[in-house]
């Protein structure tokens, strides 16, 4: 069997055995494979570069500005004139990077707003018109008696060097957070003006939010955004140890969350501010464990020729 296999291969056509002929034919046959493979994937390439070569229909860009406005346009037809918060004129990416709004808010109102698919309304929304200022509200004193039960006791949910924070309601069922100042002549006014020029302009999604003040006779008193699930203390060491303990993430999350409302203090606007009391009770948190950086009774204001670091060290108990 072998040696008539080896007969037939070996039998000669023309100049060439029958196994040359069988092997130039299996070469011949690779070869034309290979070149139609070569020849199909030059084509698609080339396919797909005259392709992405073809002129492209696009919707003109339009400025920032032009389709703020346009937007305002319409929303002032269907929902009517409404005052705007700086936070829903402008992104939280925005205000992340840097940019700070400050002014008068019936200024820009003009400019209109980005929309998101879920817009938070103002906490302010509701309220009379008359009392609102350029960042925030100017309450009276009723106003303040009313949302927090007269400063019952009840109501208190902290104390510090220079005032009570109580947990009040306002008329438009919003909650907020009230630090009534100690009366402490000099002290008290100074306080207050430089808290309310250090943060009454500031937005940031790590500094809690000042709605607006009282001024009236020697009460002075500023009302805040109410965060809801305590400080960073109380996680660690008080009244929140029964709702379980803070996982890692979280702890992460609020550590990062200070560091950005740090940053954006001391570096992204003008005049810097400066803390100068963060302390685990002054760092706030809601329900996501978000952290916010609050008091800033010891704020100091920078201008732009100075550094945070030259700044007298400062702080008060708790």
């Amino acid at each position: 069997m072998a040696s008539e296999l080896k007969q037939t291969l070996t039998k000669r056509y023309g100049a060439l055995q029958l196994w040359e002929i069988i092997v130039i034919a299996l070469f011949a046959a690779f070869i034309v494979i290979l070149g139609v493979s070569v020849w199909l994937s030059f084509r698609k390439k080339s396919r797909r570069s005259n392709f992405t070569q073809l002129p492209v229909t696009q919707s003109p860009r339009l400025p920032e500005e032009i389709k703020e406005i346009s937007v305002d346009h319409v929303s002032s037809h269907s929902n009517g004139t409404s005052h705007q918060t700086l936070d829903e004129k402008f992104g939280e990416k925005d205000i992340e990077n840097g940019n700070n709004y400050s002014g008068s808010l019936e200024k820009k109102t003009a400019v209109g707003s980005h929309l998101s698919p879920t817009t938070t309304p103002s906490p302010l929304s509701g309220l009379q018109e008359g009392s609102h200022i350029g960042w925030g509200h100017w309450f009276t004193l009723r106003d303040l008696q009313v949302a927090t039960n007269h400063f019952a006791k009840e109501n208190i949910i902290g104390d510090g060097g220079y005032g009570v924070v109580y947990h009040g309601t306002l008329t438009n069922k919003t909650p907020v957070a009230v630090k009534k100042l100690l009366n402490n002549p000099g002290q008290v006014d100074k306080d207050f003006r430089v808290e309310v020029e250090a943060i009454g302009h500031v937005r940031h999604k790590n500094l809690v939010r000042l709605l607006g003040y009282c001024v009236e006779g020697t009460h002075r008193m500023l009302v805040y955004e109410y965060m809801n699930n305590g400080n960073l203390e109380q996680w660690l060491h008080g009244d929140m140890n029964h709702q379980g303990h803070l996982t890692w993430e979280a702890r992460i999350k609020v550590l990062v969350g200070t560091a950005k409302a740090l940053a954006y203090l001391h570096e992204a606007i003008e005049p810097k501010v400066v803390h100068r009391d963060i302390k685990s009770s002054n760092i706030l948190m809601d329900g996501n464990f978000d952290a916010k950086l609050s008091d800033f009774g010891l704020a100091k204001l920078l201008g732009a020729d100075k550094s945070y670091v030259s700044t007298r060290v400062m702080g008060t108990f708790g």
